[in-house]
């Protein structure tokens, strides 16, 4: 059941009542019977289970950041590696030269 949030006009005070929605909306203070209105108050609203952008999409976005950084460093070994092993080679063949 939804919450209702009223606020007298009388004596200022802030109501909030649990009703169905069928149910006839408040039209005193129940404090000092004066006239309340209806008041538009946030609501705490949360969309939890499969099916919704906050659970689906954006862990899917996460794993592709994930998988762009993983495609970067592989390249970056990969020509850490080249570089190593180009530097063996000149070593190897100076070696050869000095003997």
């Amino acid at each position: 059941m939804p919450i209702y949030e009223y606020a007298c006009l009388s004596c200022g005070k802030h109501i909030e009542k649990m009703q169905k929605i069928t149910e006839e909306t408040l039209t005193s203070c129940p404090f000092c019977a004066g006239k309340v209105k209806k008041l538009v108050s946030n609501c705490s609203f949360r969309l939890k289970g499969s099916g919704w952008y906050v659970t689906d999409y954006a862990k899917k976005s996460e794993k592709k950041e994930e998988k762009k950084k993983d495609k970067k460093e592989e390249k970056h070994k990969k020509s850490d590696t080249g570089k190593e092993i180009a530097k063996t080679k000149e070593t190897t063949k100076e070696k050869a030269v000095n003997q």
